[in-house]
């Protein structure tokens, strides 16, 4: 047989490699499981013409599928297995299909079975592949009708695969009894897929390495999609893995009166959570940070669940911020996102991506609500963010999070608490004065530093935003509805010409 390579089989599957550290082990027969519809005659095909791209002979000998449907299957993903892949459509004898036949004594289930690995163990000598996929063992398991015999026909063929260079992979559709774990215990190891159906949004796919014998392993669940193309499977980011030297300045914001309230900025390297009732700016606030960071030679990226880019561009584009001309320029990444069509560890990879390959130092979530949605459950939200957030704190990039909190006025809730994840919070509140409706910032944490723990006015307008000078004649801020009971000067209020008043 021809000489192959001592290293590890890679998949083919991006982001799976990273989970196995390198790929499977050659020369050991492995198991993946999962329901129908999981992906695992996509993983196999991209196995196996990763394999032929390295020169490797390659052979799929399937049970189940016809060859025109595996033919068909590579190219939905725009791939094209002729002459690069054996395929062993596996057919009983035709006298197994004489039903005549198959009720007499001569014709048993031993003797289907038999007859099943004979062609398999032929279909191999013939081929002498360095990569084999099986498919599927849910027949193996039916032609063996028992769990003794079952275990010992794959004791049979782990044993007559172990004596050749080959790196096998069993697919098993978990059809015949989901329970049963024989194949568990006799192969080097087994990965697992999974679909799952949300209430609203499309299915969700993920993969868990069950096991790898004599190594170490990515573990947990790891986000998968299934798109032209093949499988893309997104490893559990861990923070800790990541990090990167940086000097920790202080940024400022290009608005005096926000600076002098940050004490003098935000540090690089670190996040900041914009919290208040829908309409107060978090978004705007976000933005201005955009801008400072694009004046200052960076690069930024913005991601956006709850608004519509074409408003976004136009309510922005009045204030004096030209954030479509900034991303026609390549200065700024904006991408709006569905959560229902989106799984967390694909967004991660995403805001990963933006930073590695864009050289984004400033990257904006806006907001949680909407990513909350793209959440299995609230603590995973949690974990997530955390990693999230630590991950690009090590890469020397500042990160800003609004998080729109339930009711306009009154007892405000947030849908999760991430405020002490946040290295900086800015607090954003209405309150009423001289009959209007106005709105108020506050820095309420800031763990790099000090900072004003006042409370500024602050407006919207034609020009963006402009803050006022600290008010300290407030009652109730806390409770949600800040009241104003002094008389210290306001900002001036827009009359309908356009004057200040």
């Amino acid at each position: 047989m021809t000489e192959i390579s001592t290293t590890k089989a890679k998949t083919g599957v991006e982001g799976l490699d990273d989970i196995l550290a390198g790929g499977l082990t050659r020369r050991h027969v492995f198991l993946l499981e999962g329901a129908p519809g999981t992906g695992k005659t996509t993983v196999a095909i991209q196995f196996l013409l990763e394999g032929a791209a390295n020169g490797e002979r390659c052979l799929y000998i399937t049970l189940s599928e016809t060859e025109e449907e595996l033919r068909g299957s590579a190219r939905s993903h725009g791939k094209d297995i002729d002459g690069a892949v054996e395929i062993f459509e596996l057919v009983p004898p035709e006298s197994l299909l004489d039903a005549d036949q198959q009720q007499s004594l001569l014709y048993s289930a031993d003797l289907e079975l038999g007859e099943t690995t004979k062609l398999i163990f032929q279909a191999f000598e013939r081929v002498r592949p360095h990569r084999v996929v099986i498919d599927s063992l849910s027949e193996i398991r039916l032609l063996a009708q028992g769990s003794l015999r079952y275990r010992r026909q794959i004791l049979a063929m782990k044993h007559f695969f172990s004596r050749s260079d080959a790196t096998v992979l069993l697919l098993d559709d978990m059809t015949s009894d989901a329970a049963d774990k024989t194949v568990h215990s006799v192969v080097h190891g087994v990965i697992h897929l999974e679909q799952l159906a949300p209430e609203y949004g499309s299915e969700r796919r993920r993969l868990r390495v069950l096991k790898y014998r004599g190594q170490a392993f990515r573990g947990g669940y790891h986000d998968v999609v299934i798109r032209t193309g093949g499988l893309a499977v997104f490893p559990r980011l861990r923070a800790v893995e990541h990090r990167t030297g940086f000097a920790r300045t202080i940024l400022q914001t290009g608005i005096a009166a926000l600076d002098k309230l940050l004490g003098g900025g935000v540090d690089r390297g670190s996040s900041t959570l914009l919290l208040g009732p829908a309409g107060t700016g978090k978004t705007l606030f976000s933005l201005q940070f955009v801008k400072a960071a694009v004046e200052r030679g960076e690069r930024a990226a913005i991601f956006i669940f709850d608004e519509e880019l074409g408003l976004l561009f136009s309510r922005t584009r009045a204030m004096g911020l030209d954030l479509e001309g900034m991303r026609d320029k390549g200065l700024v990444h904006v991408e709006q996102l569905d959560a229902a069509e989106l799984s967390p560890g694909e967004f991660t990879q995403r805001v990963r991506d933006r930073v590695a390959s864009f050289d984004a130092k400033t990257v904006v979530i806006d907001s949680i609500n909407g990513y909350q949605a793209a959440m299995p459950e609230e603590n995973a939200l949690v974990l997530h963010m955390h990693e999230l957030l630590q991950y690009l704190n090590r890469q020397g990039a500042n990160t800003f999070i609004t998080v729109a909190q339930h009711g306009l006025v009154g007892d405000m809730k947030s849908p999760v608490d991430v405020t002490y994840l946040a290295d900086t919070v800015i607090l954003l509140r209405y309150f009423e004065a001289q009959g209007r409706v106005r709105r108020a910032i506050s820095v309420i944490k800031k763990r790099t530093g000090p900072h004003e723990e006042t409370i500024r006015e602050y407006k919207i307008g034609e020009t963006g935003l402009t803050l006022g000078d600290p008010l300290s004649d407030f009652q109730g801020v806390l409770r949600g509805v800040p009241e104003f009971v002094g008389d210290q000067p306001l900002l001036p209020t827009l009359r309908e010409d356009g004057s200040h008043s």
